[in-house]
């Protein structure tokens, strides 16, 4: 199951674990980036799958007219097929969110990258202690 946790709406930021050394939120970010990456691909798989199946409906509509059957069986398998369309269309739209949302989550890893990795190495190559995080501030 995912690290990450749910939104709740409002907007005080959700804790995210309690481990903010430099080591977990690179972690952190990476399993994000990995599953952002992985929901994107299962979600194209859904959508041609959606496409498939809007296609196969959209012929089985046909093959119902061509057998003179009742006609209110060919509206509702070509409903269907324009349901399926539409829901595949909104699969692309989720698809390409998820990749975007990866592609800022790598940016955001490497930022962090940036701006902590030289200050990590110093505190965790050295043999004193350092106080907290907050430490002074009283």
């Amino acid at each position: 199951m995912s690290d990450l946790a749910p939104h709740t709406g409002s907007t005080v930021p959700v804790p995210a674990g309690g481990d903010h050394r430099y080591k977990a939120v690179q972690t952190k970010l990476r399993r994000l980036g990995r599953a952002l990456d992985s929901l994107a691909d299962d979600l194209e798989v859904l959508r041609r799958d959606m496409r498939t199946n809007a296609a196969r409906a959209r012929s089985t509509a046909t093959d119902i007219e061509n057998a003179d059957l009742d006609p209110k069986f060919v509206v509702l398998t070509d409903q269907v097929a324009d349901a399926l369309g539409a829901a595949a269309n909104s699969v692309k739209d989720l698809g390409d969110s998820a990749r975007e949302v990866a592609t800022e989550t790598y940016q955001a890893k490497r930022l962090h990258a940036k701006l902590y990795r030289t200050l990590d190495d110093i505190r965790s190559n050295r043999s004193e202690k350092t106080p907290k995080p907050a430490f002074f501030t009283r």
